[in-house]
């Protein structure tokens, strides 16, 4: 084996049982003998040498190019005994530091995100077949985190959950004119619009989850209150009553906050509500992993509250609720895993094996970073007036359980704090 990638992964496994055969032949045995082993296969000394000097990008890369293999085990557990002894010894090894200090410097470049690079970016993933989607999402095409209000629920009424529960924090009203920012496939939009009679635009810059999102709306017979449009954020005017926004913040980049909040800011009303949910880290800032932003989110980048907070307070914006969900997404990107290994043969129809082993790499490594590392989701609730919403958070729970009792009775209006 590569004395480097040896000496490394070495000083890195002392728990756990991680066994790996050289491109020699050769099996060596990391770890003191316990948990559920993991053994990997390297095929080629060149993946040796590109997983010594940057493990972080060359451990995925080579498996999505069938390099390497994991022979027992999974790439889960695999991750768990990685980041579980990172944990323990609260410290990195010398090459994972490197790499971090390394990209650090150019996090603001690779996030540069123009209108127009913006929009190349999200081709990158969000213009993928439709198809794809459909073999791991839930049938309402809810790609972000799920709300489990117990464990055992379906995935299906956990994003049900999650819905209710941001409609809930908005605090709409019949006739209210609701923007959602990154409007995916159109699920929580024609919610939004059946649910409370609200006028709905939503906007994303992928064609085909505009083309989607659009169809669904008119076999709803709902065009006449949703609609979707193909615009950049920063190319809108309003006034917006409310403003919601799941799962599109981590495709802004860092460069472009201030932006982002002025630009919402802008368009709120005076006694509008916004609601922002995004992947966030709770650690300080840091960078994108190496094989997201080259692979799975170019330009993409998961910020931290202390990068938040300061473009909130400067655009005028008065956050009223955070809320940190913590082990919701990885029990969602459990239920994608499953769901996609059990469609794995369709996918590498639609695309390839190697697509299909990016793909579980990534699913993985995502789960695995919610489990053992330090990404969460952050729900922010924001307003222009300290007086825009009630005093006491009863009114979210209390509107949840209406949604959820599909015969109950529409939400009536909110009292004010001055009332």
């Amino acid at each position: 084996m590569n004395w480097l990638l040896e000496k490394f992964v070495f000083r890195l496994v002392r728990k756990g049982t991680l066994s790996i055969t050289d491109a020699a032949g050769n099996t060596h045995v990391f770890g003191d003998g316990t948990g559920n082993p993991v053994h990997i296969v390297i095929r080629t000394a060149a993946a040796e040498r590109a997983m010594a000097l940057d493990p972080m990008l060359a451990v995925p890369e080579r498996y999505m190019e069938g390099d390497v293999d994991i022979v027992e085990g999974d790439i889960l557990t695999f991750l768990q005994i990685v980041y579980t002894n990172m944990d323990e010894t609260q410290t990195q090894p010398f090459l994972l530091r490197l790499g971090e200090m390394l990209r650090y410097p150019l996090r603001r470049l690779h996030q540069f995100n123009t209108q127009a690079r913006s929009r190349r970016n999200v081709r990158r993933h969000y213009d993928l077949s439709e198809e794809l989607y459909r073999l791991f999402l839930d049938e309402d095409m809810q790609y972000s985190c799920a709300y489990f209000e117990t464990p055992d629920v379906s995935l299906e009424e956990a994003q049900r959950a999650k819905k209710r529960h941001i409609m809930a924090k908005l605090a709409l009203q019949p006739g209210h004119r609701v923007l959602d920012i990154g409007s995916g496939w159109g699920g929580l939009g024609l919610d939004i619009a059946r649910q409370f009679d609200a006028q709905l635009l939503g906007v994303t810059l992928s064609e085909e989850q505009h083309r989607v999102s659009s169809a669904r709306a008119r076999e709803a017979g709902l065009s006449d209150k949703a609609r979707f449009e193909i615009v950049d954020y920063r190319s809108l005017t309003g006034p917006f009553d409310r403003i919601v926004s799941v799962g599109m913040f981590e495709h802004v980049g860092i460069n472009h906050y201030r932006t982002y909040f002025d630009q919402c800011a802008r368009l709120l009303a005076d006694d509008g509500v916004m609601l922002l949910h995004t992947i966030g880290r709770s650690t300080g800032p840091s960078i994108t992993n190496a094989f997201i932003r080259k692979y799975i989110f170019p330009g993409g980048y998961i910020p931290a509250l202390s990068e938040m907070l300061p473009p909130i307070e400067k655009s005028g914006l008065i956050v009223t609720d955070v809320e940190i969900l913590r082990i919701h997404y990885a029990d969602t990107l459990k239920h994608w895993q499953e769901r996609f290994q059990k469609n794995r043969a369709r996918a590498v129809e639609i695309y390839d094996e190697r697509f299909a082993r990016m793909w579980e790499f990534y699913l993985a490594g995502s789960e695995a970073s919610f489990r053992w590392q330090e990404m969460v989701v952050f729900q922010i609730q924001l307003t222009k007036k300290r007086e825009t919403l009630p005093v006491t958070r009863d009114y979210i729970g209390e509107t949840e359980k209406r949604l959820a009792n599909p015969n109950g009775k529409r939400p009536g209006k909110f009292k004010q704090a001055a009332e």
